[in-house]
C-alpha cells in the first residue's frame, strides 16, 4: 500500500497551511522559532510562516488587526498538534528551559504521553512524541 504522506493520488489534497491568529506577527515569529524551535520558512510581509524545513505543512502567523482592526484574540485550544522527536520528556524539558510555558506539563496518560504549551497570545498547542 502506498504511503499517502509521500505519494498523494491525483485529486487528493495535500496539507499546506493553517492560520494561527496572533496579536503581533514579529513577536510570534520570534516565539515560534526561538522558543518552540520551528524554522521561519517564509518572510513575505503578511505571509509569515513557520514549520519544519523539508516537511509538509506550515503555520501561517496571521495578525488579527490586519483583517479586523477591532479584532480580539481568542486564546485557548488551537486544535494544533505537533510531534516532538526523540525522548519526549527531555524535549519538553528543553522547551521549558527556553522559556516555553506549559498549560499541561508532560503527562503519561493511558494512551501515551502528551503535553500542551501556550504561545504569547494564549494559543494552546498540543505536543506528543513522534518523528
Amino acid at each position: 500500500m502506498p504511503n499517502r504522506a509521500t505519494s498523494p493520488t491525483a485529486g487528493s489534497p495535500v496539507f499546506s497551511s493553517v492560520a494561527v491568529v496572533v496579536s503581533d506577527r514579529q513577536n510570534a515569529v520570534k516565539w515560534y522559532t526561538e522558543k518552540l524551535g520551528l524554522d521561519h520558512l517564509a518572510d513575505e510581509d503578511h505571509w509569515q510562516t513557520v514549520g519544519s524545513k523539508g516537511r509538509p505543512g506550515v503555520l501561517h502567523l496571521c495578525q488579527v488587526t490586519e483583517y479586523d482592526p477591532k479584532g480580539t484574540m481568542e486564546p485557548g485550544n488551537s486544535g494544533i498538534a505537533l510531534h516532538l522527536p526523540g525522548d519526549f520528556q527531555k524535549a519538553c524539558a528543553a522547551l521549558k528551559a527556553r522559556g516555553v510555558a506549559f498549560s499541561t506539563p508532560p503527562t503519561k496518560f493511558d494512551w501515551g504521553w502528551g503535553a500542551s504549551v501556550v504561545d504569547p497570545d494564549g494559543n494552546e498547542i498540543y505536543l506528543s512524541p513522534g518523528d
